[in-house]
């Protein structure tokens, strides 16, 4: 069977839900060997760092051309998240990945960046390439300066340089 890059996205799901349920270890998924290729091929195409970003490198008037997906839970997003967000937790995301847009930046965060680290994964494994995580989370974007990091990293370079 030949894995085109669309039958590959789907297999590379599959084996991501497979785990999910049953478990790392399941017997399914060590004598599934075309969905071990699928993972191997995809993740081998994939640029160190490709799927991460910094808030200092979005520029202010960029976030609102960013669907922002806070991946905590409703707790959590409750009791804080950043302005305009919506709250999916990472655990629902495949379920809900048709209310996330395929044509512009989809930034998926939680607190310090390992949870939407997952999320974002299961993500770009679906097919999802417009996929980026918040490297640091929010913790990071509030010690970066929120939507003023970019600005903010700015001086301080041009600060150094003179």
């Amino acid at each position: 069977m030949k894995i085109t890059p669309t039958l590959k996205s789907g297999l590379v799901a599959s084996a991501m839900i497979s785990s999910l349920t049953l478990g790392a270890t399941s017997p399914v998924m060590a004598e599934n060997e075309e969905l071990i290729d699928a993972m191997e091929g995809y993740v081998m195409f994939q640029e160190y760092h490709g799927a991460t970003i910094r808030p200092e490198q979005i520029p202010a008037d960029q976030w609102e051309n960013i669907t922002i997906v806070d991946t905590r839970d409703a707790g959590q997003y409750a009791e804080d998240h950043i302005p305009g967000a919506i709250n999916i937790e990472w655990r629902q995301i495949l379920e809900r990945r048709d209310e996330l847009p395929t044509d512009e930046m989809v930034l998926v965060y939680c607190n310090t960046g390992s949870l939407s680290a997952q999320a974002g994964l299961m993500l770009r494994l679906a097919g999802m390439d417009n996929v980026r995580i918040l490297q640091d989370g929010f913790t990071g974007f509030q010690k970066a300066g929120g939507f003023e990091a970019n600005a903010r990293a700015q001086e301080e370079a041009e600060e150094a340089g003179e």
